[in-house]
């Protein structure tokens, strides 16, 4: 699976918090609402590649109940960076069952208070792409996942629709829509280039890329899912500076890698675009209710 460095994981949270579909999320929370009400036991909520632990950040304090969450992910370096964010973002700790948040065991339990809630958080390091799980998400009362959907292949996305029997929030899957400001002859081919290398292998086989979110909502409405979804674009702005140059020069980068653009037009197009003042990257959400907890 493709791992992501934590400085670009926190650089973009807050673009990330900030763009979720706020309508879309509202029904969640109202969904989670009605689950509450019917089990005194804490909420669960599985969230896949879960990076640093971002969407629990994002999520958990909307949520007026306790919870626990389970945070799966490949690189243990990022759960490790996860365990460590959460404990200095909770109000308080309650309790470190197994280990604390400085253990180099990145599997373990830690509960932390936040908004008077008590969350329950299991690190758990599973390769998604060799083998899924679906054991994992038996006792979830939600799936979440962020910027992740896609990254994985088709043959893996239809596996997991079929697998799936629970309900499902997924944000910010890239659609492959962008506009960058001031416009650039330069753009058009820089954007094929960067989609054809969204669509290489990422540990999951061929990505989707921009065609996933498309894909999952076809698969999972065949397999008798309500589904929902939103429009989450990033918009940045001269306020998002360290964003935008870091994400102009990643797409160079991207794009370089293909050798459909030449070296030297990449290089040129993500320094003018590292100064740009506006751009905005396309991505959707997604609420798949699962029929048999249709509340």
């Amino acid at each position: 699976m493709t791992s992501f460095s934590t400085d670009w994981l926190s650089l973009r949270e807050g673009a990330d918090h900030r763009s979720r579909d706020p309508v879309l999320q509202g029904q969640v929370l109202r969904y989670l609402e009605k689950i509450s009400n019917l089990k005194n036991d804490p909420i669960h909520i599985v969230d896949l590649g879960s990076g640093t632990g971002s969407n629990l950040r994002a999520l958990a304090p909307l949520i007026h109940h306790n919870q626990k969450w389970t945070l799966i992910d490949y690189d243990p370096l990022l759960l490790k960076a996860a365990r460590e964010k959460i404990c200095v973002w909770a109000d308080s700790i309650a309790d470190r069952t197994h280990n604390n948040h400085l253990d180099n065991d990145v599997n373990g339990l830690v509960t932390l208070v936040k908004n008077n809630y008590e969350i329950t958080v299991q690190f758990l390091q599973k390769d998604l792409a060799s083998k899924l799980q679906s054991e994992l998400f038996e006792s979830a009362d939600l799936i979440t996942a962020a910027a992740f959907f896609d990254l994985v292949a088709l043959d893996w996305l239809v596996q997991f629709c079929r697998a799936l029997k629970t309900s499902l929030y997924t944000v910010l899957t890239y659609n492959g829509e962008e506009t960058w400001l001031p416009s650039d002859p330069r753009d058009t081919e820089i954007l094929e280039a960067f989609h054809h290398h969204q669509g290489s292998d990422k540990g999951f086989g061929n990505a989707l890329g921009p065609s996933a979110f498309k894909a999952m909502e076809q698969l999972l409405k065949k397999e008798g899912f309500q589904v929902e979804t939103g429009s989450s674009p990033w918009i940045l702005t001269r306020n998002d500076t360290s964003l935008i140059q870091e994400l102009a020069a990643g797409t160079a980068k991207a794009v370089a890698e293909t050798h459909l653009v030449s070296h030297e037009i990449a290089k040129q197009w993500g320094e003018q675009r590292a100064k740009s003042q506006y751009c905005e990257i396309g991505h959707d959400d997604l609420f798949a209710i699962y029929k048999k907890n249709s509340i």
